[in-house]
This record gives C-alpha cells, sequence and structure tokens, in this order.
C-alpha cells in the first residue's frame, strides 16, 4: 500500500510568515534608523573616538637614576595601551623598546590618547605611570630610584 505525504497547514505558511517577518522588521528597522543626511563636499568628515597617530610619530622617553641623574642603559621601556573597536572586543596592545647608552628610547608610531609606560631595568625600582599623549613628537623625563636595601 503507498501512503502519499500530506501537505499540512504549518508547512504551507511557514515560509509565507517568515518572509512577512523578514519584510516587517526591515520596514520597522529603518523607520526607527533613517539613513544619514548626504555629505557636502564642505562638511568635515567625522573624528573617530581614538586619534590615530602619524606615520612619522615618534615618542622619546629619557631615563635617568639615582642621585648624579646617571642615564640608565638597557632598560626595558613598555608602551601599553587599548586599541578600542565598536563591535568587537578592545584590543590591548604593548610596544618593548630597550634604552642606548644615553638612557634614550624611541618608540615609533605610538597611538595618541592614553598610555601606560612602564620601565624596568636592573638595580632599579621599577616604574609605571599613565599618560595622555597629544603630540605625535613628545618627550618623556624619568626618573628611577635605587630600591630599598634588603637586611
Amino acid at each position: 500500500m503507498h501512503v502519499r505525504p500530506r501537505l499540512s497547514l504549518a508547512m504551507v505558511l511557514c515560509p509565507a510568515v517568515a518572509l512577512w517577518w523578514l519584510l516587517a522588521g526591515a520596514q520597522v528597522f529603518a523607520a526607527q534608523n533613517p539613513p544619514p543626511p548626504a555629505a557636502t563636499p564642505d562638511a568635515a568628515p567625522a573624528k573617530p573616538q581614538q586619534a590615530r597617530s602619524p606615520a612619522n610619530s615618534r615618542i622619546t622617553i629619557e631615563i635617568t637614576g639615582g642621585d648624579k641623574n646617571v642615564p640608565v642603559e638597557n632598560a626595558s621601556v613598555y608602551v601599553k595601551y587599548v586599541e578600542e573597536h565598536k563591535i568587537a572586543k578592545d584590543k590591548k596592545l604593548e610596544l618593548n623598546v630597550k634604552t642606548s647608552r644615553e638612557g634614550v628610547a624611541h618608540v615609533p608610531n605610538a597611538p595618541l590618547g592614553r598610555v601606560l609606560i612602564q620601565v624596568v631595568a636592573d638595580g632599579w625600582k621599577s616604574y609605571g605611570r599613565w599618560y595622555d599623549l597629544t603630540d605625535p613628537n613628545q618627550e618623556f623625563k624619568i626618573h628611577l630610584e635605587r630600591p630599598p636595601k634588603w637586611y
């Protein structure tokens, strides 16, 4: 005996209801979010929240230490910042450079905004502080102290 499958009312109406639901939702979304006005040539483009640094920017960090302000060579300088995203999770980035014999470290292409500068050197107390970078060629002078003696 051969049984012929029957189409139920739900099987016929589901695609039609789904299509209607999508079209109605699109119309409601369009009504709630009108398109942006047409850009005129005179209008300035919108600026992003976190300013990007120019390609030729470079911050300079000068590290000295002790009572005599001697340059601290071969110190690790960490520059940490957060790259903000509107949709995805914010990305935490870190740049690591070393100081020269003169105690100077150059960080290329550092982003403008709030950054954490940390300095770690052998024989010196670690240093860390938040700074606001406003100038692409900004200079920082950091003074390290000797660690306390342990008896």
